[in-house]
């Protein structure tokens, strides 16, 4: 089982006269090949975009719509979409927000102040209620993965605004006195000189590819998007993987909104809008199929590093955010364009030469 799902060989075109299949190429490379031209025209640009620092600073970035691409791939993979990641995010920012500031026992008249590494836990436990409401709802309840996102995107959102009342934690610092002093070290310090979350990107990705290359989980999950029916019938837990991968997909939204929210060093309840569309967009930018059944972890880093490059881009040589807007739209249409290109070619090209196609690997679309 490959990353991407079906087998090499009935991935592998024909070629015309024994030279290299230029088209398949360009298709499947695409986000390598637009982040080393969004790389090059950017440093033509401006003096200061190929530079060590602000590579770094960018790739700090990149690291927060990475992670939420991760989870959004998982879910893609399984043919779902996630909705809710963006407000999750923002809760569990939130949440933390209002654990730094200390927890008033009224009944015992005293006031707690957790320490960081229980604020980060108990994000994360947040972030996978989030994923196991949808998760739940969508496998056992059969709602449709955009009604039932799009219904706990509002609820969640909500109750970010119900806790703050509208407002933002701030000064999240800590105090060496209280005993919770740390939560600014995700956004601000750095190992070897590269930005903790960058770091915390990696190993996420990581271990996701480990779990989808390495594992039964992995084999389940391209399986279960590829074909539901099938892979129920050949004894996947179809169910049990829809589940676990909203679960997952909460996690790694609540590590972000820690991430963003340990940068800023303050929480909001309006945090993280809209960034389940940018997490979608690197998703389809890498190569993933939204059907389900088709993409990988590479594809999708990829994706990230082209969204938050041009973005990053765009504001050092100087151009409204509004044309932003429109370049990065463009992009995500383009590359849905392509995706379709690309898997319409797959579907009509014959597998072999003797008059019978090769049928897909149970990872890919039956």
């Amino acid at each position: 089982m490959t990353e991407a799902g079906p087998s090499l060989k009935a991935m592998r075109p024909a070629r015309s006269g024994g030279g290299i299949d230029l088209t398949r190429l360009l298709l499947e490379g695409r986000a390598f090949f637009a982040l080393i031209v969004i790389i090059a025209v950017f440093s033509f640009l401006s003096p200061y975009y190929f530079s060590t620092a602000n590579f770094l600073t960018m790739s700090s970035h990149v690291a927060i719509f990475g992670i939420l691409a991760v989870g959004m791939l998982l879910v893609i993979l399984n043919g779902g979409i996630d909705l809710s990641v963006g407000s999750t995010l923002g809760l569990s920012g939130c949440v933390a927000g209002f654990l730094m500031q200390g927890v008033t026992l009224k009944l015992l008249g005293v006031i707690l102040y957790p320490p960081v590494w229980v604020v980060a836990l108990l994000a994360c436990a947040l972030g996978a209620l989030v994923g196991l409401i949808n998760g739940v709802l969508i496998a056992r309840f059969k709602v449709p993965a955009f009604v039932a996102t799009l219904g706990v995107m509002y609820m969640v959102r909500g109750v970010a605004l119900l806790m703050t009342n509208g407002l933002t934690y701030n000064n999240l610092g800590g105090k060496p006195e209280l005993g919770n002093t740390g939560f600014d070290w995700l956004g601000f310090n750095r190992l070897f000189g590269v930005p903790l979350g960058v770091l915390v990107l990696i190993v996420i990705a990581f271990l996701a590819s480990l779990m989808l290359n390495r594992s039964a989980f992995g084999r389940w999950l391209y399986a279960s998007g590829g074909n539901e029916r099938a892979a129920e019938l050949s004894g996947v837990p179809v169910k049990t993987v829809q589940i676990t991968v909203y679960v997952l997909s909460g996690i790694c939204a609540a590590i972000a909104g820690l991430i963003l929210s340990s940068q800023l060093t303050s929480a909001g309840p309006t945090a993280g809008t809209s960034y389940e569309l940018t997490a979608i967009a690197a998703v389809v930018i890498g190569g993933a199929a939204l059907t389900g059944g088709r993409g990988n972890i590479r594809g999708t880093l990829l994706g990230a590093f082209v969204i938050g490059f041009l973005s990053d881009g765009l504001v050092i040589i100087g151009i409204s955010s509004y044309w932003q807007t429109v370049f990065t739209g463009a992009v995500i249409v383009l590359a849905v364009l392509l995706n379709a290109v690309q898997y319409r070619r797959r579907v009509k090209k014959p597998a072999s030469t003797d008059g019978q196609s090769t049928s897909p690997q149970l990872g890919g679309k039956a």
